[in-house]
């Protein structure tokens, strides 16, 4: 259980910071940098979230939750050494939900015949910015990966790759179900 009772602590004061399991990083630690990224994911879907439509709203809600325990998860690797507690882990039941929704999204909307600008209706633009943190999060969670030491589980790459294809398909949808879509015209300021 969490429990903040007090907000600051001052032991990062010299730029460190603990994992969940107690170890002392740099606060310039990729790790630390993947699992802030995650953190300004949760941030943006917050946003979006001002604007979502009923229908948006609680998927991105859930969403959130889960980006929480994408961070836990991060910040507690999975070292293969016994923990006092049961780290958060991502599962597959949760990369399934995102596919089945996305494909129930899809389902309602025209098929693309160019490339979609971040932009239209509020919703859907914070959306396509909540779409590139979760990209940008994504590379960090791959680089992290590729470190000795560094383990990142294959279940949370996954999840994370396809909640960007999810939020941008929730953007279509904010966009009037992809009617109000901004899309790129190839060469068109030329």
């Amino acid at each position: 259980m969490v429990r903040l009772n007090k907000i600051y602590t001052r032991t990062g004061d010299r730029g460190e910071t603990s994992l969940g399991n107690g170890e002392r990083r740099s606060k310039a630690d990729l790790r630390v940098e993947t699992y802030g990224t995650v953190d300004e994911l949760n941030a943006v879907i917050g946003l979006a979230r001002l604007h979502a439509s009923e229908s948006l709203d609680p998927m991105l809600a859930r969403i959130q939750n889960e980006l929480f325990d994408l961070g836990a998860e991060l910040a507690t690797p999975d070292t293969g050494k016994p923990l006092e507690f049961e780290p958060l882990r991502i599962i597959d039941g949760q990369v399934d939900r995102l596919e089945a929704e996305i494909d129930k999204m899809n389902a309602r909307l025209q098929p693309l015949r160019s490339f979609v600008l971040p932009a239209g209706s509020p919703a859907a633009t914070h959306l396509h910015h909540a779409r590139t943190v979760a990209r940008r999060a994504e590379r960090l969670m791959i680089a992290l990966s590729a470190k000795d030491g560094e383990p990142v589980a294959e279940t949370a790459i996954r999840y994370v790759n396809r909640l960007s294809d999810h939020l941008f398909v929730a953007a279509r949808i904010a966009n009037d179900e992809g009617r109000a879509d901004v899309l790129w015209v190839p060469g068109g300021s030329r």
